[in-house]
């Protein structure tokens, strides 16, 4: 089974900006991805502050299969 979310645009720093959702083609940006996680709609994903933005992780669990790429 493919990941649910993969990372597509990186910064030169190596923050994710851009997503896909790979169960259903959307692609998202970094702050859409945060209001639809906010949301609830992806249970398996968090936010952390980092450098003082927002930012989408998966969850931390044994499985390697749904962390962001």
């Amino acid at each position: 089974m493919p990941k649910r979310v993969k990372t597509t645009k990186e910064s030169d720093t190596g923050r994710n900006l851009e997503f896909k959702d790979n169960f259903t083609g959307d692609e998202m940006t970094r702050g859409q991805f945060v209001k639809k996680i906010k949301a609830g709609e992806y249970p398996n994903h968090h936010i952390r502050k980092i450098g003082g933005v927002d930012t989408p992780v998966s969850n931390p669990d044994r499985k390697r299969n749904n962390n962001l790429d």
